[in-house]
């Protein structure tokens, strides 16, 4: 029995130096913080301001071509949708029975596009496009949408310029907790 005790008391001890180590280390016991770098890699949203843009630039021309590349399988040679959301048309059609919701109809910001592009397409490899290239998509993008000139140059000013047909079409948060 004696040995019982021992070794329970062992085990006490180790558990008890292992979670007072570990909550020096965080308050809740686990991990550590977050260091600067780690949390400046994974803050790349765009305020639709155009706050956090890129450096970078991309041209209709290019843009078609990327989007030959990796986006026409899912959405269409020209954006008119297929496996994927149809991103081209429907300006007009919101107020609707049947809306049809697109880039150029419903997206209230040219940087939203931008933000989602560079986080989350092409579906199969999010994050794999440059900066110039996702510049380059978000031009032909608008271009099919009337947008941007058939022979448009995006970058970080001249994407967050761009007044988006339904910018004002959605109701702000009256909370006033909410900023």
């Amino acid at each position: 029995m004696r040995r019982r005790e021992l070794w329970s008391v062992a085990v006490a001890i180790m558990v008890s130096a292992w979670v007072t180590g570990a909550q020096a280390q965080s308050p809740y016991g686990i991990g550590r913080p977050a260091t600067p770098a780690e949390i400046a890699g994974w803050n790349i949203d765009i305020g639709r301001d155009g706050s956090n843009l890129p450096e970078g630039r991309g041209t209709v021309s290019h843009g078609r071509e990327v989007f030959d590349q990796q986006c026409a399988a899912c959405h269409g040679e020209k954006g008119e949708g297929g496996v994927g959301d149809r991103l081209v048309g429907g300006q007009g059609t919101l107020g609707t029975a049947k809306p049809i919701r697109t880039v150029g109809s419903y997206c209230p910001y040219a940087t939203t596009l931008f933000d989602y592009i560079r986080r989350a397409m092409p579906q199969n490899a999010p994050q794999s496009l440059s900066n110039d290239d996702v510049y380059a998509v978000s031009a032909y993008l608008l271009s099919l949408n009337g947008l941007v000139g058939a022979d448009g140059t995006l970058d970080a000013k001249s994407l967050a310029a761009i007044k988006m047909p339904n910018r004002d079409g959605f109701v702000g948060d009256a909370r006033p907790d909410v900023k």
